[in-house]
């Protein structure tokens, strides 16, 4: 049944061999060089991947610090603005009380100026009262100009005094 020949075990051996080397060389080396490019590419791929999944990490954290200054910026201008309204505010109070307090002295020196020509005016009158009543009293006619004088002398003597 089964027979062994040398040269039929020979070619047999042989073409496969042969078989062997030509897979080898036209086969195999076109496909390991396919599986090598395709890891390589994977490879690359993998790699690539990796890099930019660090850059968005580097990215969240730049967009992170970003958020974060901006926020801090935001609360400084915020504060910055209430400090300043504050000190707006105690300005115009400041102000408000300056104007106050100089509307209050020019009233008060209205007043006293006011007081002092009611104070002149009625010393006048009473020195006009007091020479018509002198004159009548006395009916001689004196100096206009001396009784006067004599007038404001007494007034001003008494006005030292109530002082």
């Amino acid at each position: 049944m089964i027979k062994f020949e040398f040269w039929n075990i020979f070619w047999t051996v042989f073409n496969v061999l042969l078989l062997f080397v030509l897979l080898r060389i036209f086969l195999f080396k076109p496909i390991n060089k396919m599986l090598d490019d395709r890891t390589q590419a994977i490879q690359k791929d993998y790699d690539d991947a990796e890099r930019a999944r660090k850059e968005a990490e580097e990215l969240k954290a730049q967009y992170d610090n970003s958020i974060s200054e901006a926020k801090e910026e935001a609360a400084r201008i915020i504060r910055k603005a209430h400090d300043e309204a504050e000190n707006e505010r105690t300005a115009i109070i400041r102000k408000s009380h300056e104007e106050a307090e100089s509307i209050v002295a020019a009233a008060g020196e209205t007043i006293e100026n006011e007081r002092r020509r009611v104070i002149r005016q009625a010393h006048s009158e009473i020195a006009d009262l007091a020479i018509e009543a002198a004159s009548k009293i006395v009916a001689a006619n004196v100096d206009d100009e001396k009784n006067r004088r004599l007038v404001d002398e007494f007034l001003a003597a008494e006005e030292a005094e109530q002082k």
